[in-house]
């Protein structure tokens, strides 16, 4: 199986829904609608083509780009031809929920909790969707490049130590 055909399977079965393509490392990275994502995936999966393990489940922010600023990334994996597809959506901030897939993948309850926990991406159809990892009450989540790179409370530190 090449990177050629299964991208070629996927805008066949799914014109609409790729936005773009690319090959970091030899490995096939499409972009799609987070709408058609659930779709996408079970097509891969109970298709020929047998991408029948999730590898992976993670968020990523780009608050540089206010109208694609919170995404998530899909590994997947056909473990007889060893074939790996990274898929990814980008949503704004104001609609952070996607599809859950754990009606397809039991593994992805977990990685959904922890994007959730990290990130605050809501995932619709989750089971169990609460923090994971963090304690509940801590407010805001981590990844998010939200916070301040430093403590402005600190009375330890003198900035002239550090050139300021």
């Amino acid at each position: 199986m090449t990177n050629e055909f299964v991208l070629e399977a996927i805008t066949r079965e799914f014109p609409e829904s790729v936005i773009s393509s690319s090959e970091p490392y030899g490995m096939l990275t499409v972009e799609v609608k987070k709408e058609d994502l659930k779709k996408i995936i079970h097509y891969l999966k109970d298709s020929s083509l047998e991408i029948n393990f999730l590898t992976d489940i993670c968020g990523i922010h780009y608050p540089e780009f206010p109208d694609r600023e919170i995404g998530v990334v899909y590994h997947l994996h056909n473990m007889m031809t060893n074939f790996r597809i990274r898929l990814k959506i980008f949503m704004t901030r104001d609609d952070v929920e996607v599809d859950s897939l754990t009606e397809l993948y039991a593994g992805a309850n977990w990685m959904e909790r922890e994007t959730f926990d990290f990130f605050g991406i809501k995932f619709k159809g989750h089971p169990d969707l609460r923090p994971i990892l963090n304690m509940e009450d801590l407010g805001y989540h981590p990844m998010l490049k939200e916070y301040r790179l430093e403590d402005g409370t600190r009375t330890d530190k003198n900035d002239s130590m550090f050139g300021r």
